[in-house]
């Protein structure tokens, strides 16, 4: 049954997203646990390092227990009300679907490429500002592509595999506590003043959640393109990565589209060094952008198909 969920939930999403009629009338599950993590920052995050290092801690363990409590609690009642394993399953899927990602993050994504192939860079830096964390104003036109790609890599784990991963592994308390844990790193897992004691304990848990998802994704990638080879020496690359994570996707969705990713960078909080993934290979053009996002759509599309047969597959059983 949680494989015809998670079926459901990822065919509702990449078909649907999350309309905006929806989005009008009652927010987003994100929106709210933004809101509540917001206010309890702005109530917390002062005084002493101790100090912030403990509330912070305090807060970011009470909301992934609240959240992964309602997940509890609503998966309870959906399969104490409903007289059918399948209607069951049907619901909680319906339920998983606006955590996870998928036709956001490909809409958003998208959005920066059709003014770069309309050679309009005003246009894309303007896009892009609204999916990285640096100055648009520093990107050239391979700056963009290069940003765009990563968080497209990056976020097909953070978006799409990891709560998959936890919704398939523990239900809706799964992926309810990971979208949580993962919002909770978005807004206060930062190395600058304000954050740096107050988001730690978040930022780690974003790590331990992430470990296996992340090289999932990479894994998963690079099956669906059919092309296994691209997982050579994958390790060794992609721990040069600030992230212990992000440059597993980011490294093999490097090698297939033949680009390299990362490298220096500036964000609002000056100037970084970072290595360059794939560093042989040119900056990406927009026909490796595209092909970018070609691979993300056939990823989606193998793993519905994977789950629908699955979930067929144990129903006959």
């Amino acid at each position: 049954m949680s494989l015809l969920s998670f079926a459901i939930a990822l065919w509702v999403d990449w078909r649907l997203g999350w309309p905006d009629s929806l989005l009008r009338r009652i927010g987003h599950p994100v929106i709210w646990a933004g809101r509540a993590i917001a206010a309890l920052e702005r109530r917390f995050n002062h005084g002493g390092q101790r100090r912030r290092l403990l509330c912070g801690g305090l807060v970011t363990l009470g909301l992934i227990t609240l959240a992964a409590l309602t997940g509890a609690l609503l998966q309870g009642v959906v399969t104490l009300l409903s007289g059918s394993a399948v209607v069951t399953a049907c619901i909680i899927g319906l339920c998983a679907w606006p955590l996870l990602a998928s036709r956001s993050l490909y809409a958003h994504v998208e959005a920066v490429l059709l003014p770069l192939q309309r050679q309009d860079c005003g246009a894309a830096r303007r896009e892009v500002a609204k999916v990285v964390g640096r100055d648009p104003d520093k990107l050239d036109a391979n700056g963009i592509r290069r940003a765009a790609i990563e968080t497209l890599a990056e976020n097909t784990s953070d978006g799409v595999i990891a709560p998959l991963f936890w919704g398939l592994l523990l239900g809706l308390p799964g992926i309810c506590a990971y979208k949580m844990i993962n919002t909770l790193d978005s807004m206060i897992a930062y190395r600058n003043p304000r954050y740096l004691y107050f988001g730690r304990v978040a930022a780690r848990i974003d790590d331990v959640a992430n470990w296996l998802p992340a090289r999932l994704t990479a894994l998963l990638l690079a099956l669906s393109a059919g092309q296994p080879g691209v997982l050579r020496g994958l390790a060794g690359e992609a721990a040069q990565h600030r992230s212990p994570n992000a440059g597993w996707p980011e490294t093999v969705m490097a090698r297939l589209i033949g680009a390299r990713l990362s490298g220096p960078r500036q964000y609002d909080t000056g100037p970084t060094d970072d290595a360059w993934l794939n560093g042989e290979a040119a900056d990406p053009d927009n026909d490796a952008f595209a092909r970018a996002l070609w691979l993300f759509a056939g990823l989606i599309r193998l793993l519905s198909m994977v789950l629908v047969a699955a979930a067929l597959f144990s129903l006959m059983r």
